[in-house]
């Protein structure tokens, strides 16, 4: 696919070293926000922020990439990403931790831009494959951010985000000079609001894409749940340290980058999209009770690749399920407004999550992320009664 598709070659390069700067912080963000004395309720309403700003931004940056093409914001993009490291790291008190991932998250269009990038530019039979590739280079960058962190956290705790803010730098350096103008219809879209409440509300009950936009949700909801307690659980009952479980996501980023990069290409070929999406979400069931009812660290691991291996399949098959759906004027809006919806999932799954740990146990969570994935098997299920068309969201 890269032969003849040099912005396929060239946003995939953007993926590995965005998601190195991201896979070096995720690691260790919840220990790092801790010494500014934030609470596990309060780290979890610093996940949310990001979530809450990111829901915000995504239609409009999604909106704007539809009207003035694709480069320019990705640029902004990964610019406040670099800008929120460098926050992070010399933060002089915890307001700056939230100052940061609030800049993150309203700057936070790469992903959705990206996508539609693939969209502009992969036939539609071939983009569930095309997204797995950047899937893949996603997962190749958190096999060796999460590296990166554990090799240096014990050198200076400050030091990651510095990294992190370097390398994304070179991403926004890749864009500017490698990176072509793939929106061919740049001027052909009506004026839009900028953030469509009601176009987003009704979205989500949309015949064509409400039930592909549902299971985005309930699926990130899910995934909140796990970002808030993935941290205190292997600290808590498994007693691992901050270096060990940055080695743990070197793994899932392993799990990631063979999923995206090798399987989905293979199995797209023999199974139908919305098929192979029932059986990842499935497959997300099994990881997370076998996470929730964990008492090894060998079973933990084992079961948290289930999870891995599941989200390497769902977001980009949602993504590809998604883009066939809309018209091709509507690409970036409908990447955006997907975002948005797993904007939601993450800014209420970390705070549920906290709230079950505080109620409950710190492994609540997990049982509660299983039961939305098998919600989302059931909503999955709905996909296969609608009829395939592609309608536009003008």
């Amino acid at each position: 696919m890269f032969k003849n598709n040099r912005p396929l070659l060239i946003v995939s390069l953007i993926a590995i070293v965005n998601a190195l700067g991201y896979g070096i912080i995720i690691p260790i963000q919840f220990s790092y926000a801790a010494r500014f004395g934030l609470s596990n309720f309060q780290n979890g309403l610093l996940f949310s922020l990001f979530s809450l700003c990111q829901f915000l931004s995504s239609p409009v940056i999604g909106n704007f990439s539809d009207r003035f093409g694709r480069r320019p914001l990705l640029i902004l993009s990964l610019a406040g990403t670099v800008l929120s490291f460098l926050t992070m790291a010399f933060a002089p008190s915890a307001i700056f931790l939230f100052i940061a991932r609030a800049l993150d998250g309203l700057t936070a269009g790469n992903v959705p831009v990206a996508m539609s990038v693939i969209s502009d530019t992969v036939e539609p039979k071939d983009r569930a494959k095309g997204f797995g590739i950047i899937g893949a280079a996603f997962g190749f960058g958190f096999v060796f951010g999460p590296a990166i962190s554990a090799l240096t956290v014990g050198i200076n705790p400050s030091l990651p985000f510095i990294i992190a803010a370097v390398i994304t730098f070179i991403s926004v350096v890749i864009t500017w000079f490698m990176l072509p103008e793939t929106n061919q219809h740049i001027g052909q879209v009506n004026q839009r609001k900028l953030f469509d409440f009601p176009k987003l509300a009704k979205s989500i009950v949309d015949e064509n894409v409400g039930s592909t936009l549902m299971v985005g949700l309930i699926y990130a909801l899910a995934f909140g749940l796990l970002i808030y307690a993935y941290n205190p659980f292997a600290k808590s009952v498994l007693g691992l340290s901050d270096t060990v479980i940055a080695l743990n996501f070197v793994i899932f980023g392993i799990v990631g980058l063979v999923a995206q990069g090798f399987l989905i290409p293979q199995l797209t070929k023999r199974i139908a999209d919305k098929k192979l999406m029932i059986q990842a979400l499935i497959i997300s069931v099994v990881g997370f009770f076998g996470v929730f009812i964990a008492h090894s660290y060998l079973f933990f691991v084992i079961t948290s690749i289930f999870i891995s291996l599941s989200n390497s399949f769902v977001q980009p098959l949602i993504a590809s399920l998604l883009s066939k759906e809309v018209d091709f004027k509507s690409q970036g809006e409908i990447m955006g407004i997907n975002q948005s919806y797993a904007s939601i999932g993450t800014i209420f799954g970390p705070i549920i999550g906290g709230l079950m740990a505080s109620v409950f146990s710190v492994a609540s969570p997990f049982l509660g992320g299983a039961l939305l994935s098998l919600v989302c098997v059931y909503v999955g299920y709905q996909i296969f009664k609608k009829p395939e068309k592609v309608v536009s969201l003008e």
